[in-house]
């Protein structure tokens, strides 16, 4: 199963309806979608700049973010299953339906070490991921990017959040970073199971050993 991480800048994107097209079309039973919290995410920023809360609600605000997102894309393409929990996910899997991930799971009453802005939907997905055994994280952009710079790169350009490549070290799944032009390439790697690694987690560094040297994360 692969977790597709949809950032939340392709939520205005025309690109945004072939990548829900697709893995509905060939995510079925494959694929869980990890929405990003787009521009409802910016919402709460501008309210937490503005009031100054904590970041406590900060976070369960962003979280809801996800969520609104993820009713959107829904509403976009109504064959992905909204699934609140791992059961409810795995449920849709093995109905031979993709699954959209609705992540009222990591909503907090406390503080704890996702409760920050270091954490956005990309290290969530990370998380999703190995809660669910995941074989593959795909985490697709509008931006452009180098997918094969270290990821603490790519945090200091913003790309990524602060926590992602502490939270991807050791990953037993490779991660794929890739650009709103990759739809193809994602549906190969669907169809033949076979994604062309360019990714950053342990197990793309094995196989990419045979063929090049990588920067470390």
């Amino acid at each position: 199963m692969w977790v597709v991480k949809l950032g939340g800048s392709l939520a205005r994107d025309p690109r945004l309806a072939n990548w829900l097209h697709m893995l509905a079309e060939f995510g079925a039973g494959r694929v869980t979608v990890v929405p990003g919290g787009a521009a409802f995410a910016d919402t709460v920023r501008q309210a937490q700049a503005h009031w100054g809360f904590d970041d406590l609600a900060a976070h369960n605000m962003a979280v809801l973010a996800m969520a609104q997102t993820a009713h959107m894309l829904h509403a976009l393409e109504p064959r992905l299953v909204l699934a609140a929990n791992d059961s409810a996910i795995r449920q849709a899997l093995h109905g031979g339906r993709p699954a959209l991930w609705l992540p009222y799971s990591v909503l907090r009453d406390a503080p704890d070490l996702i409760t920050t802005w270091e954490v956005s939907a990309d290290s969530l997905a990370i998380w999703l991921a190995r809660r669910l055994n995941a074989e593959r994280l795909v985490v697709v952009k509008a931006c452009e990017l180098d997918a094969m710079r270290p990821f603490t790169e790519l945090a200091e350009a913003g790309v990524l959040d602060a926590r992602f490549a502490a939270w991807a070290e050791g990953a037993p799944f490779p991660i794929e970073l890739v650009q709103a032009d990759d739809v193809d390439r994602v549906q190969r790697g669907l169809l033949s199971g076979d994604f062309a690694a360019t990714g950053h987690g342990d197990a793309s560094r094995a196989a990419l050993r045979r063929l090049r040297r990588i920067p470390r994360a």
